[in-house]
């Protein structure tokens, strides 16, 4: 058996030359949900890198719709630095506006004027990962729908109990609408 094995000697060499795995782009559904009356809002994320799906919901009280945008495309983008090319999914026009307005405050056109503290840091987050923002409809079933149910949830929950921020439990995010290894 050793006279066929020094035949296969090349199998031992190939294995250098494969090229390693291509990275699955990172996917994340972003919905926010804010109640003007009582100046609440509410965020849920679900993040799908082809390896795992999780998600987090926040809110707090006393905010704006845009402080609820960029508290939540912070925690969703901001908390894993480094995910390489993100799929950024929402209905909402406020986060999708985000990027924008960014690129646009750094070429000196249009700065914004409240909340510097999260647009210094969604500039941040997006500077560390970029961000292709991609204009979704609320489907039942679909992700963004997920995402939108838990946001709502979290504006309640703010209402009630004040600022949060708490994962979404993997036994919720199996109903997501998403695999790990799902492409949008």
């Amino acid at each position: 058996m050793e006279g066929a094995h020094v035949g296969f000697g090349w199998l031992h060499a190939s294995r250098q030359c494969y090229a390693p795995a291509m990275s699955h782009p990172t996917s994340i559904w972003l919905e926010i949900s804010h109640h003007a009356a009582f100046r609440v809002g509410g965020w849920a994320w679900v993040r799908a890198d082809g390896v795992s799906v999780t998600g987090r919901a926040g809110g707090d009280r006393r905010t704006d719709p845009e402080r609820t945008a960029l508290a939540g495309l912070i925690a969703a983008v901001g908390q894993a630095p480094g995910l390489g090319p993100v799929q950024l999914h929402t209905t909402s026009e406020l986060v999708a506006a985000i990027p924008a307005r960014i690129k646009a405050a750094q070429a000196g056109e249009n700065p914004p004027t409240g909340n510097l503290d999260l647009w210094a840091q969604a500039t941040t987050a997006l500077a560390a990962s970029p961000v292709v923002i991609v204009p979704s409809l609320r489907t039942l079933g679909a992700p963004t729908a997920f995402a939108a149910a838990w946001a709502e949830l979290a504006r309640d929950k703010a209402k009630d109990k004040g600022p949060f921020t708490y994962p979404i439990p993997k036994a919720n995010l199996a109903k997501a609408g998403v695999g790990a290894s799902a492409k949008p």
